[in-house]
């Protein structure tokens, strides 16, 4: 029977992407293989309980939420995810997948929206990015960019242009949490006209105490 190592599967409310401020359930599943120096889910690196995809649908569908993130960790590391977010998409769930820009996407069901990191220089891990994955972006799917200063925004627009991102689908820049002001990543995006959304960690404002499970 396939199975998921999970970190924490949880109901809040969606705090990124195009989706944020929407009730959504999380599967976070364990393990990554990336070392993001801003990372702010390390506890995913390891802890975890091994569950069927039966299980977890069953723990999913208890809550009556029709928006489902499958996220990390890095998802993609699991044999059994793609089985889980078709399972999850056959009954009737609206499925976002969250996954580091390192790992091929191409396999994943095409109903599912994926939202793909790109890397920027501050988080020590643009070496590992798998860039063939633009290539197969599409309308519905959408690119993070997480951003420390100045230096990560001007790689941001640099890249955007140079990778033919740009109208594909939503770009979002969101500053690191309690690092770089919202309001100055705010103004660099207005001074420049550049094609992205500014993205706050809605969570972080509700909840600004609590680490996990929100």
């Amino acid at each position: 029977m396939s199975a998921l190592v999970v970190n924490e599967i949880f109901r809040s409310i969606q705090g990124e992407s195009t989706r944020a401020g929407e009730p959504c359930v999380f599967v976070r599943l364990t393990a990554c293989d990336l070392r993001c120096t801003w990372c702010d889910t390390e506890y995913a690196f390891h802890e975890g309980t091994k569950q069927t995809v039966a299980e977890v649908l069953d723990r999913v569908e208890a809550w009556d939420v029709r928006l489902v993130t499958v996220t990390g960790g890095e998802p993609l590391l699991q044999k059994s995810t793609p089985e889980l977010i078709t399972s999850l998409l056959d009954r009737g769930r609206t499925v976002l997948v969250e996954t580091g820009g390192h790992r091929d996407i191409t396999g994943l069901d095409s109903r599912a929206i994926r939202i793909l990191d790109l890397k920027a220089p501050s988080s020590g891990q643009t070496d590992r990015m798998r860039w063939g994955n633009l290539d197969d972006l599409r309308a519905t799917d959408e690119v993070k960019i997480v951003v420390r200063d100045r230096i990560d925004y001007d790689w941001a627009l640099k890249t955007i242009h140079s990778r033919g991102i740009e109208g594909r689908c939503p770009i979002l820049l969101s500053p690191v949490h309690g690092e770089l002001d919202p309001a100055t990543l705010a103004g660099w995006i207005l001074e420049s006209g550049a094609p992205v959304r500014l993205q706050i960690q809605l969570h972080r404002l509700l909840w600004p105490e609590t680490l996990r499970g929100v």
